[in-house]
């Protein structure tokens, strides 16, 4: 009786992740798991995961339409799922933080739990409820798990109370200058936030983790950043986002400072280029045109540690 109701869900795919799952012959595999895995509420291991993370990813859109991609980092319980079709989230406002501005009550929000030191992650989508400038509820519309693929083994700890904020002000800029390159060319991890409004009217905000050795991302002189993307579980969720509305968000992490830069921008994909042949393992690119960034020193709390001998 599970597998009939299963098979008899709606499709969670829209039609730009169908787009990309046709244009590389897998529309038709990718039905099934689509409608057996991408679940409406959490489950069990989802619940209980959650919970044992010191930090939390987050996609929101401002009043621009702009898509942020953020990390905010608490104490391991600041989430919480009373019951499956809910998180409870307790982070402080942040006007710092440009993706603050996207998550009032009624916004639609992405959300990726990943677990560096092991290498997990489950990501989910939902529209917030809140009714506390402290505190927020996710009620959750898409919730499904991720391979490890790509993921860059770390481990974290805390070097301040992450209540207290930094005291350094953040730096608004059209351009990238040399600190952001450094950010962006020397790293292995990035996270990209997208969205589309479906439909039925509904927003659904996705945020993703992206993962190479250091370096993987390109930045050209004209500041226009070049990503790879790689073989992957064949989801597509923010290549299909991108098909709909080209716009991104994308936040690095400096794991030895804490510092975060974020920016927002457009995207074009390009799914068959001659230059995908320089990236090794790509399966195809794609650009993006940063038009407002962020760089924030010491945003972060904690500090992330590679394993010994890497």
């Amino acid at each position: 009786m599970l597998e009939q109701t299963r098979q008899d869900a709606t499709s969670p795919w829209h039609k730009g992740e169908l787009a990309m799952q046709r244009s590389v012959g897998v529309a038709e595999r990718m039905d099934g798991p689509g409608r057996n895995f991408v679940r409406k509420a959490m489950p069990e291991q989802h619940r209980a995961f959650f919970p044992m993370l010191p930090f939390v990813v987050l996609g929101a859109v401002d009043a621009k339409g702009d898509v942020w991609a953020t990390v905010r980092a608490e104490r391991p319980g600041f989430m919480v799922s009373p019951e499956p079709e809910i998180l409870d989230v307790r982070l402080p406002r942040d006007a710092a933080d440009p993706a603050d501005a996207g998550m009032e009550d009624g916004d639609a929000i992405g959300m990726l739990g990943i677990q560096l030191e092991t290498r997990r992650r489950n990501r989910l989508n939902g529209v917030i409820r809140r009714t506390d400038p402290g505190a927020f509820q996710v009620h959750v519309g898409q919730s499904f798990g991720n391979c490890p693929q790509y993921i860059q083994l770390r481990s974290s700890a805390f070097v301040r109370d992450p209540d207290v904020p930094t005291a350094m002000p953040p730096l608004h800029s059209g351009q990238l200058d040399d600190r952001a390159l450094e950010m962006i060319e020397g790293a292995d991890t990035f996270f990209v936030a997208s969205y589309v409004d479906r439909e039925n009217g509904e927003r659904q905000v996705d945020v993703s983790h992206r993962g190479g050795n250091a370096g993987f991302v390109r930045v050209g002189a004209d500041g226009v950043l070049t990503v790879p993307d790689f073989p992957g579980n064949r989801f597509f969720n923010t290549l299909g986002n991108f098909l709909v509305n080209p716009k991104a968000g994308l936040v690095f992490i400096d794991f030895e400072t804490g510092d975060v830069l974020q920016m927002t921008g457009r995207v074009e994909v390009l799914l068959d280029s001659p230059e995908v042949a320089s990236f090794q393992r790509a399966e195809r690119l794609w650009r993006f045109t940063p038009e407002e960034i962020v760089l924030r020193p010491d945003a972060l709390p904690l500090r992330w540690s590679l394993p010994p001998g890497l």
